[in-house]
């Protein structure tokens, strides 16, 4: 099998390098094949992988096989770790990633950067797989950066646009925040465990509960829990988590599918994944579960939020992200791991299908974004509507949906949860529910119903998009559907995760969530007796009535309530803060440093003073260069005389 876990990262570097490097010799048409076979290869080899582990019980496997040093005992490898967790990772991240480099054919067949594109995301797919079969801290660190700097490239795609320019900037710079705090946890880990191996760090994860350091002066605190959530702060990052939340909307700068690969399986879930793994340590400290549950549901209901005032069709489906990481982020925090991946995988496929099929919007309405200039759609792409339908309901978690089956397992967890802040964290979650439905179906209703809201020439050319863009839609739509129904017990209920996640006896979230669970029929059935269904039904009601029934009422509610739309409408004023706090005060520290340091003291004192002081010296000097025999005879025996005294009396 090693062979193979080797095969599933480098067929798709493989197709990206041949992309990359001899894109203009291959033409685009070998551009896009190259790496969907690598894809297609890292797809299908998952598969073998996933039936390995969850069907066959193939044993743990855990090997280095690249040592790159040796440095004070502590190893820097190469190797991969196969349990379930990886196992279910790689087949989700390699199937979405097929499904988008089919769509890519068609949503990028005009652009002049076709062969770069599909280098860039057959590599985003490369390393985000580099990250979730990684044995150790070291190559964590790597895919983490890599999806990152791949990312970078890929939100700024169309590098000559101002706004993808200060999009993939943005990102970024707020990434390395995060990423800051994640060194810091490793190096915390490393300082106390002596090694950046998973099992060994877990293993000796007990030296960290009874350590304490200060970090500020005459304040202790335990190494554990300063680990975690320095840990956490890289996942905040990454996974877009409040208050460094504020890059993921802007990526909607780049093209659609990659839009859609960020948002569905690589990048946000990274920190999702991250904290999964890291269970061990996570379960180890209670304040640290604590702060993941309440940066989780504070995501995800203010997130939300902002999502019913967004008019561009992507970004709303991009603050759905937001708030459906805070979903997952609460469930890490509530322990209820299990849940969290379980989520991220319903969440994967119907929210790559909403992308895509914006996107698929987007095309027929030659790149209009903006909801409010639609309308009526249904009637001419009728395949793009009811798939984004079938997205809409799994994003709401209609019950029978997948969306549905991961919710509420979250839902229950976070209910039962008994750590600090979990119910805050409930109330988040539940008012979600109805905020999630109603931002949710205005845009459906917005799209797809009501008058058509177009220009004359836009409606006259409107048409459903090309088989290369609907079929994936489909492909999508199927698990979307129905994967909750197939997977649930396997994925929480069974010992697929046993040895990849821990959870201590205090954390009875899960038990909870297994005493609800008495097969799919019955857990959709449960969902009828408990409020959360209902609120969401009262959601998408609710965007009926305003959006279709009664039009007028939208307006005269925002401007009744012009204050909290324009709080809202400007993000809860998190860029202003930003522009005004760190990038203003960023430019006025390199200013101050710039003319006191630079100009002042570099260039001033040490260079120009440099100078100027060798030449008032020469000035001195040259005057004792009188060119007579008798006055250098009279200096030399002076400078014995002197030299002598010095000697005698010293």
């Amino acid at each position: 099998m090693e062979s193979i876990y080797l095969a599933i990262p480098l067929a798709s570097l493989l197709g990206a390098l041949i992309a990359g490097f001899f894109g203009k010799k291959i033409g685009r048409a070998g551009a896009h094949w190259v790496t969907i076979i690598g894809v297609a290869v890292s797809f299908f080899l998952s598969l073998i992988v996933l039936k390995d582990v969850a069907f066959d019980g193939a044993p743990i496997y855990n090997q280095a096989l690249y040592t790159w040093m040796i440095s004070d005992g502590i190893r820097f490898e190469v190797g991969f770790l196969i349990d379930g967790l990886p196992a279910l990772m790689i087949t989700v991240v390699t199937a979405v990633s097929l499904m988008v480099h089919i769509y890519t054919i068609g949503y990028m067949h005009d652009d002049d950067g076709y062969q770069r594109f599909f280098c860039y995301i057959s590599l985003f797919t490369f390393s985000m797989l580099m990250l979730v079969m990684s044995n150790n801290f070291l190559q964590l660190f790597f895919g983490w950066e890599a999806v990152g700097l791949v990312s970078y490239l890929l939100i700024g795609f169309w590098f000559k646009r101002e706004t993808a320019i200060y999009a993939n900037m943005k990102a970024f710079l707020v990434n390395r925040v995060g990423d800051f705090g994640f060194l810091l946890g490793i190096a915390v880990v490393l300082m106390f465990t002596g090694s950046l191996d998973y099992y060994e760090v877990f293993n000796r994860a007990d030296a960290m509960v009874t350590a304490t350091m200060q970090v500020i002066p005459g304040l202790d605190w335990s190494v554990i829990t300063l680990a975690c959530i320095l840990l956490f702060i890289g996942a905040m990052g990454k996974s877009a988590q409040v208050p460094l939340h504020v890059w993921l909307p802007d990526s909607m700068e780049g093209p659609t599918p990659i839009s859609a690969l960020i948002h569905a399986a690589t990048m946000v879930t990274a920190g999702i994944f991250m904290v999964a793994r890291m269970s061990p340590l996570f379960e180890l400290s209670s304040t640290a579960l604590s702060f993941v549950i309440v940066i989780g549901a504070t995501t995800a209901i203010f997130m939300g939020l902002i999502g019913i005032v967004q008019n561009d069709i992507k970004r709303v489906v991009a603050y759905s992200t937001l708030s459906q990481l805070g979903y997952m982020t609460v469930a890490l925090g509530a322990s209820a791991y299990s849940a969290a991946i379980f989520h991220l995988m319903t969440h994967a496929f119907f929210k790559a299908l909403l992308f895509l099929a914006a996107g698929s919007v987007i095309i027929a309405m030659h790149h209009e974004q903006d909801i409010r200039k639609m309308g009526g759609l249904k009637k001419y792409m009728p395949i793009t509507y009811w798939v984004s339908l079938v997205g809409s309901l799994a994003l709401i978690g209609f019950p029978g949906s997948s969306g549905y089956f991961s919710k509420d397992a979250i839902l229950i967890a976070t209910h039962n949860a008994e750590v600090w802040g979990s119910g805050y964290a409930y109330l988040a979650v539940l008012l979600g529910v109805f905020v999630t439905a109603f931002y949710s179906f205005r845009m459906f209703f917005l799209v797809f119903h009501g008058e058509e809201r177009m220009d004359e020439h836009t409606r006259s050319h409107l048409h459903e998009t090309p088989a290369v863009v609907t079929v994936p839609l489909i492909l999508l739509a199927i698990p979307s559907a129905i994967i909750g129904w197939i997977t649930i017990d396997a994925v929480l209920f069974s010992d697929f995760f046993d040895q990849a996640i821990i959870i201590f006896n205090e954390h009875g979230a899960m038990a909870a969530v297994a005493e609800a669970f008495h097969g799919p029929a019955n857990f959709v059935l449960h969902g009828f007796a408990g409020l959360p269904v209902y609120l969401a039904a009262a959601g998408v009601g609710s965007a009926w009535y305003i959006y279709l029934k009664n039009p007028q009422l939208a307006t005269s509610l925002k401007q009744r309530f012009i204050w909290i739309y324009n709080v809202l409408d400007n993000k809860y004023y998190f860029d202003r803060f930003n522009e005004i706090v760190f990038a203003t005060g960023a430019r006025g520290i390199g200013q101050v440093l710039w003319r006191i340091g630079d100009a002042l003291m570099i260039d001033g004192l040490i260079v120009n003073g440099s100078a100027r002081l060798v030449g008032w010296v020469s000035s001195v000097v040259r005057y004792t260069q009188t060119g007579y025999l008798n006055h250098y005879a009279f200096a030399m025996i002076s400078g014995l005389i002197l030299l002598l005294g010095w000697v005698v009396l010293g």
